[in-house]
């Protein structure tokens, strides 16, 4: 007869094999444990840190990589915490490629997609009309490397990464986020994220910045130049820039309110509250004024979809301390850079981009497809100085769009933006879940806000809203179809019944 797969020879005698449980808590286990160690001390000992290093990594790498082709809800919370995190760390002075492992993150991400499609095939993610326009809107910055007015394909090949591939993160999440559980795990991780960047803004500004901050704000005449303003430092906090940081803080804020309107207890509404105001209050220490007038036209528009008595009522007294706050005297630099944000006519460095968006715009008339991809800017300065673009300060996510991707893109993307926010209000009206609905307000008011605030700054493209953006996109989509998916469950049981 023959014996059973992995049963010995032999009846009465115990199996024992090196990756056995006995094995593993054995003694080979622990002379091969002492000879690696005794191994990896002679390499280092001989060639320096660089073999301790590759061997951490690979160690560490290894086991990543599968973890986030195999396992694609583990890596899309590796992925979103390393979307914040990434530029602080950077900050402190690691000395490695960190937009390039996002990247590569970004690059396993597509491949689990399709090694998923083999065993679990579902392209229905690519049916929707949403879909369809960021399909359309990554095709036209591929497109953009044979565009004959660039000055550098080099520059579109640093660019693309940013604006046109990261935006396949959409289909990643919309793809693997299925349940609400998922849903809420990545809500609180996010709320804890915002938490820790808005604390950190404001240990910033009543503590001050660490060592290697104060080396980065004196590295370059520049960065002190845009950051220190009225005897002040602006406060960047765990982010890139002041921007980035404002922007996230207004995210988080607009994320804790319309999570409010769900179904909670009362202690976590006023806790979600007491997150949302953190978020605000650390903002005003960013100085960033494009951001300052984002949450009253975000409030704006939580009155319209949440229109009853009592949101009709709070929207009042808002408005009302709202004027108060704008037109009452004040010596705080922070309120009055607030203030300014409510009078740009008053703003010298508003004047000056609508002068620099006046003289572009017969460039952006006689160019319909742009100047090429990464035109202005930093890639622009390094691959291309001698153009005319790359002087030029865009200064606007908006008018970035139109003077690179010329008309045709300013009008595919501005059809994307809206279709996202049509997408969010008719979903928003149609989901009867309150839980559901309430994410997907959330998520509506987060996409108007950013929109809004695209105009005055690059809104889209700096870690993490360039991650999270596409992120709140899915969920948008994502909360309708698990909401009617749970009434297909539950309604023919009622009829049944």
């Amino acid at each position: 007869m023959e014996e059973p797969f992995n049963i010995p020879v032999g009846a009465g005698k115990k199996s024992r094999n090196f990756f056995s449980k006995e094995g593993l808590n054995g003694p080979l286990m622990y002379l091969f444990l002492l000879c690696s160690s005794l191994f990896f001390a002679y390499l280092i000992a001989k060639f320096g840190l660089i073999p301790g290093v590759l061997i951490l990594a690979a160690l560490i790498g290894l086991p990543m990589v599968y973890g986030l082709i195999a396992y694609p809800r583990f890596g899309i919370v590796v992925f979103l915490a390393s979307a914040y995190f990434i530029m602080f760390i950077d900050r402190m002075g690691v000395d490695f490629p960190l937009g390039t492992l996002m990247d590569f993150m970004e690059l396993l991400f597509i491949v689990g997609f399709f090694i998923q499609q083999k065993s679990q095939k579902n392209w229905k993610i690519f049916n929707g009309p949403l879909s369809i326009m960021i399909l359309i809107w990554v095709m036209y910055n591929v497109l953009e490397v044979l565009n004959p007015f660039a000055e550098s394909r080099l520059a579109w090949l640093y660019t693309v990464r940013s604006v046109a591939f990261i935006m396949l993160m959409f289909f990643v999440f919309l793809y693997n986020i299925r349940t609400r559980e998922f849903i809420r795990v990545i809500l609180k991780l996010w709320i804890l994220f915002s938490l820790i960047g808005a604390l950190y803004g404001l240990k910033q500004e009543f503590i001050g910045f660490n060592a290697a901050e104060e080396a980065y704000l004196h590295s370059d005449p520049n960065i002190e130049q845009l950051l220190f303003i009225g005897g002040t430092w602006r406060k960047f906090s765990i982010f890139t820039d002041p921007v980035a940081f404002s922007y996230n803080m207004v995210m988080s804020a607009l994320l804790c309110i319309g999570l409010i309107t769900g179904p909670l207890k009362t202690w976590k509404k006023i806790v979600l509250g007491i997150f949302a105001a953190t978020c605000l209050t650390s903002m005003l220490y960013s100085g960033t004024r494009g951001a300052f007038v984002l949450p009253p036209f975000a409030l704006a528009v939580f009155a319209v979809l949440r229109f009853n008595k009592k949101v009709l009522f709070f929207g009042a007294v808002a408005t009302a301390l709202m004027t108060i706050v704008v037109f009452m005297p004040a010596s705080n630099q922070a309120i009055v850079r607030f203030q300014s944000a409510f009078r740009p006519s008053e703003d010298a460095s508003f004047n000056v981009r609508k002068y620099n968006q006046k003289r572009i715009q017969p460039y952006i008339l006689s160019h319909p497809i742009g100047g090429g991809l990464g035109a202005t800017g930093t890639w622009g300065q390094r691959f291309a100085p001698n153009s005319f673009l790359a002087g030029f300060p865009p200064d606007s996510g908006y008018v970035r769009v139109a003077v690179e991707l010329g008309w045709v893109g300013l009008l595919l993307f501005c059809t994307l933006m809206f279709m996202i926010l049509r997408t969010g209000i008719i979903n928003f009206y149609a989901i009867r879940d309150p839980e559901l609905k309430s994410y997907c307000l959330s998520m509506v008011l987060i996409v108007f806000a950013l929109n809004l605030g695209n105009y005055p700054q690059e809104a889209l493209v700096q870690f993490p809203t360039n991650v999270y953006f596409y992120l709140v996109a899915a969920l948008i989509v994502i909360t309708r179809r698990i909401d009617e998916e749970n009434r297909e469950l539950t309604e023919p049981v009622k009829t049944a019944l």
